[in-house]
């Protein structure tokens, strides 16, 4: 591929090197031509030079088609429709340039996001706070709990021999 497209297969390095443990990378033309140093229209013929010789597939994100989902190894998965839609679920790495962004001059100085609890594999919830009250059921005629006690009128040395 490196003699016969090279752009290509410098866009499919730049993927892989990106793609982590997922099989797609979400990625912008503008940032992909920012990372090969070319123009649009060259990222967009890597693009297709990939697509003809079936090393990746293509899934648009949103109406222009400008951000796309590059899935490399295997293709998506595709539901059966559902209220009217047909959908693919599938895990990426998502590239995004701080050149896109509308509050680019913001982003070093945002508050951090809420936080949502989650458990790991493996994990599970520990109970916390005051919980409920033992439940409470009175004892059966004869079947009283026989717990030993101490009666201090009857030994008043109690204290001083729990001292010494």
């Amino acid at each position: 591929m490196i003699e016969k497209a090279p752009k290509a297969a410098q866009l499919m390095h730049i993927l892989t090197a990106r793609v982590g443990e997922h099989n797609a990378v979400v990625v912008s033309q503008k940032t992909l031509s920012a990372l090969m140093k070319c123009s649009r229209r060259t990222v967009q013929r890597a693009v297709d030079v990939l697509v003809e010789d079936r090393w990746i597939e293509v899934r648009q994100i949103g109406e222009n088609g400008t951000v796309n989902a590059h899935i490399i190894n295997d293709r998506v998965a595709w539901s059966g429709k559902r209220d009217g839609i047909r959908y693919s679920l599938f895990t990426a790495a998502v590239i995004v340039s701080d050149e896109e962004q509308p509050d680019r001059d913001q982003i070093d100085h945002q508050e951090p996001l809420r936080r949502l609890p989650s458990l790991f594999r493996g994990e599970q919830q520990l109970p916390s706070g005051n919980g409920l009250p033992p439940p409470s059921q009175p004892f059966l005629d004869g079947m009283e709990p026989d717990l030993p006690t101490f009666d201090r009128a009857k030994s008043p040395n109690f204290d001083q021999s729990e001292q010494g």
